[in-house]
């Protein structure tokens, strides 16, 4: 392998690395948005006193962030039951 290559080699491998750390960064802050986004979800469920229609569309607005962050709306719903 000659020098040329061996630095185009190389910095492919870094850039992969890079790559690679950008994503599980991502990941880390995807997976913190949610757990705060969570606990958010259960004060207006179970927390709040004053039940408001605004509750609603905060719940609502919470679920269609979460389904951009992930494609999937209901995440953070409850799915620890069975029906039938």
């Amino acid at each position: 392998m000659t020098k040329a290559e061996n630095r185009a080699a190389a910095r492919a491998w870094h850039q992969e690395r890079m790559r690679q750390r950008a994503e599980e960064v991502r990941a880390e802050a995807v997976a913190a948005d949610l757990a705060e986004l969570g606990r958010l979800r259960h004060y207006l469920i179970f927390g709040r006193k004053d039940r408001r229609a605004d509750r609603e569309k905060l719940m609502s607005a919470i679920d269609d962030y979460v389904g951009e962050m992930t494609g999937d709306r209901t995440a953070l719903h409850a799915k620890n039951h069975k029906c039938g």
